[in-house]
Parts: C-alpha cells; sequence; structure tokens
C-alpha cells in the first residue's frame, strides 16, 4: 500500500474551514480516483496544524492521482494554509484494531535512519514495536510508512479517543527508545493530532 500525506500550517482560527473543505469537495475529488483507499484527516487546533493521509493500492494509483489533486491542492486549503508539504511513502505495517472515532487521537513519530538499515528498521517495528502496540487500551490502529531511498520513517498509532492515547505515552516512549536503539534510528519529533476524519478500507 502506498499512502501520500499533507503537512499543513496556517492560522488556526481559519483550520475549521480547510477541514470542511476537504471533507466535502476533497474527498469527492479523492473517490473519483482509480485506486483509492481511504483517507484521513488530523488537527492540532491550538498551533495550527493539519495533516491528511491518503492511502492507494498502488504506487502508480498515488501517482496519477496526484497529477490531479496537485492543480487543486491549494484552493482547498485556503486561506488556512501558510505552508504545505507533501510526502509520498510506503505503508509496509498496518494493524486494524478497531473502528477510530471522531475526536479520537493520532501520535506520529517522525524517524530517520541509515538507508542501508530499511530492512532492520522495518523488522525491529514488527518484532518489537507492534506487539507492544497492539497491548495498549484504546488503540485502534498502528502503520509504518517508509521511504527507504531517504531513509525516513513514520510511526502513526490512532485511539479511540484522547484520553487513551494521553495514557499511553509512556508504554509507547519506552518502546520507541527501544527500538531506536535496536534499530540505529533517529527520533527526529513527536507529534499529536485530534481525528477529525478516518476511513480507510484495507481489506
Amino acid at each position: 500500500m502506498f499512502v501520500r500525506t499533507v503537512y499543513v500550517t496556517g492560522d488556526p482560527a481559519k483550520i475549521d474551514t480547510a477541514v470542511r473543505t476537504l471533507n466535502t469537495e476533497g474527498r469527492e475529488l479523492l473517490e473519483e480516483r482509480p485506486g483509492y483507499l481511504g483517507a484521513g484527516v488530523f488537527t492540532d487546533h491550538e498551533l495550527g496544524k493539519l495533516l491528511a493521509v491518503s492511502w492507494w493500492a498502488s504506487e502508480q494509483a498515488r501517482g496519477n492521482s496526484d497529477t490531479v489533486m496537485r492543480q487543486h491542492r491549494q484552493a482547498l486549503l485556503e486561506p488556512f494554509a501558510g505552508t504545505l508539504a507533501v510526502e509520498n511513502m510506503e505503508a509496509v505495517v498496518h494493524r486494524s484494531l478497531r473502528v477510530p472515532r471522531l475526536g479520537g487521537g493520532l501520535r506520529v513519530s517522525r524517524v530517520e535512519f541509515d538507508p542501508a538499515d530499511a530492512a532492520l528498521f522495518e523488522e525491529t517495528f514488527r518484532s518489537t514495536v507492534l506487539p507492544r502496540l497492539e497491548t495498549l487500551p484504546g488503540l485502534a490502529r498502528a502503520a509504518l510508512l517508509v521511504d527507504r531511498e531517504r531513509g525516513l520513517g513514520r510511526v502513526g498509532t490512532l485511539f479511540v479517543d484522547r484520553a487513551s492515547m494521553a495514557a499511553s505515552r509512556a508504554a509507547q516512549a519506552a518502546a520507541r527508545h527501544e527500538a531506536a536503539a535496536k534499530a540505529g534510528a533517529r527520533v527526529v519529533s513527536l507529534e499529536e493530532f485530534e481525528v477529525v476524519h478516518a476511513d480507510v478500507h484495507l481489506g
């Protein structure tokens, strides 16, 4: 599976306008594209951050969709968007335990690793991190996204409510530190968002 992320920052007072547009016009555009599997929209209202994640059945489907979405992205996110960054990654691990809820939480760890150690990083996540994540109360989904060529990883954990996400911080920190040491990876940032839309059908 393949993923495109759109990371946007802007005026917190204008973020709801962008969310409404993404969940109506943006969703309609995505649903018309072949190979589309679903999407999620996540926000940090206090700081003015928005993360939109779309899932695709193939790298080609993602690329074809971006040809269309690139023409509309800026207009969909106005007047909120001040900065906008797009990344393309592969979802090498995905675990779904329960259906996410509106108002739930998403934690994202951004990781860097030596591209030569991509297989080690993926295996460490599967064997060390994922089993521990699956024991966390309230976990809905967990995913590992990677860009092997650039040595970049994104670990996303989706919780059914903000309380479960908050309660998981210590346990996930321990798993994160252990895995980073084992795989020689570097955690470069850690963020939390509110779930405003999460609809992904991966079979």
